[in-house]
């Protein structure tokens, strides 16, 4: 008997070792830069006083579970494991184009989207850059995310000047450490809301350059220009933690349109908010991918996009969220192209560019190829 407890003394110590290593490298794994910077007592202290943070952690208008009702984490894993689409990532590589951003004409009115959510406006000779990821890699472990065939062409050189660098929220798919380092010179503004600012104040961007805002306030930038802060359905968090920074959409009131920038989120009654608030939306970039109906709440499925569109009154609409990284249990194309088939009854302006492929903001009769086909 003696000699037995001994034995299992011995693998005791060397379980106790092994789970000691493996702790400490995971502690010393998320000291890195990457992680950003969570916020500071004095800023947690001043969000107790908001409507829209309670128990420490932002929150969403609606009731908003992180796993669907009736829904089980073994259900998820079962799902990924042995229920995969067929087509989750193309067998491929994507047709994109790489269009010459310094060359466009500051006069021209245009978008260019670079897959997933990231993408460049030019509006009224102003300059915007949302969510840009051009690390090629959508995780804070190298390789685990990796971008599509042929998507990752823009890196942060092909950009000229930056006069309001948007961030929706600060998960790794939208708010890419690399890009922000190699970027951050050519920003004159960043646009975020509560609490992302210390990320990027970690990082290294002047706190000068920060903009930081709650849902409902807004940003006067020179006579003609605001960028307003609304909710959004979503979560935020890097690391271990969970919703202490805010997620949000943006509305870009320019002297010659109204830009809805969408961020990533479920579908609820802020849309319909949203529309009956601001009289006109010209263009509405949607959320449209990587859905899932273990997590029903935080990601529109493409019936969704139709029916935020309709809410806010949008006269044209750009789907996000596909084609880029595979994070979710469907197949690469099935966004796009469940959008496009069920518009067919409904008859809105989509606009479904190429990555690369140049929108023009004002051209409401610009065709577009069945490109993912």
């Amino acid at each position: 008997m003696n000699k037995f407890f001994r034995k299992l003394k011995k693998v005791m110590i060397v379980f106790i070792v092994i789970v000691s290593i493996l702790i400490l490298a995971l502690w010393l794994f998320m000291q890195q830069d990457k992680f950003g910077a969570s916020p500071t007592k004095d800023d947690r202290q001043k969000y107790e006083q908001l409507s829209n943070y309670k128990d420490g952690k932002f929150q969403n208008i609606s009731p908003t579970p992180m796993l669907t009702p009736n829904y089980s984490w073994t259900q998820v894993i079962k799902e990924q494991l042995f229920e995969k689409p067929s087509n989750p990532i193309p067998d491929k590589t994507l047709p994109t184009i790489k269009t010459d951003l310094k060359s466009l004409a500051i006069e021209e009115n245009v978008l260019v989207w670079f897959g997933h959510s990231s993408y460049f406006m030019q509006l009224d000779q102003k300059t915007y850059l949302v969510d840009p990821v051009f690390s090629g890699n959508a995780s804070p472990v190298p390789g685990t995310n990796k971008a599509f065939a042929g998507t990752d062409i823009y890196q942060a050189e092909d950009f000229p000047k930056i006069d309001y660098l948007i961030i929706t929220h600060d998960h790794y798919d939208h708010l890419d450490y690399p890009t922000i380092i190699h970027l951050k010179e050519k920003a004159e503004k960043f646009i975020v809301g509560l609490g992302v600012g210390n990320h990027l104040k970690k990082w290294g961007v002047p706190e000068d350059k920060i903009i930081e805002l709650n849902w409902y306030e807004s940003t006067q930038q020179g006579t003609d220009l605001s960028i307003h802060c609304e909710p959004a359905r979503h979560f935020s968090g890097r690391g271990f933690s969970r919703n202490n920074t805010l997620w949000a959409s943006f509305l870009i009131k320019s002297p010659s349109m109204t830009i809805y920038v969408g961020g990533d989120s479920g579908y609820d009654s802020h849309f319909a908010a949203i529309g009956k608030k601001y009289a006109t939306i010209d263009f509405a970039i949607l959320d449209n991918g990587q859905y899932n109906a273990a997590w029903r709440a935080v990601h529109n499925f493409p019936e969704d996009v139709i029916q935020a569109a309709k809410d806010l009154k949008a006269k044209r609409i750009l789907p996000a969220h596909s084609s880029k990284f595979k994070m979710a249990n469907h197949n690469w194309d099935d966004p796009l192209e469940t959008l496009t088939q069920l518009n067919k009854t409904e008859n809105l302006n989509i606009a479904t560019p190429k990555i690369g492929e140049v929108v023009y903001l004002k051209d409401t009769t610009q065709v577009f190829d069945f490109w993912w086909k």
